[in-house]
């Protein structure tokens, strides 16, 4: 999957989500995508802006948990899931994440 494909995935069920009330930057293999859901509606973006929570991990390992196939507690203890600043905010993505 490429980095636009994903983005175009999280433009798609941001709208049919709830705000999220912040801001959450992913970065999946070096490259941003950036959600701001502090407005009236989630709005997704490949721009590279400071966040309240930064989410660092693949693209593969994205699929693998939008999918089901893992656990995101699971990855996050394994390593292959960082996650820096506010958790509460990263609890929210389930939403997005479709």
């Amino acid at each position: 999957m490429s980095i636009e494909a994903v983005i175009a995935q999280f433009e798609k069920t941001a709208a049919n989500a709830a705000p999220i009330g912040g801001t959450i930057k992913f970065v999946l293999d070096g490259s941003p995508v950036f959600i701001d859901g502090t407005g009236d509606e989630n709005k997704v973006s490949a721009e590279d802006n400071e966040a309240e929570t930064t989410i660092i991990t693949s693209i593969e390992t994205l699929g693998e948990l939008t999918s089901g196939n893992l656990n995101p507690m699971m990855a996050v203890m394994g390593g292959k899931v960082k996650i820096k600043g506010n958790m509460g905010l990263a609890m929210k993505l389930q939403n997005l994440l479709g």
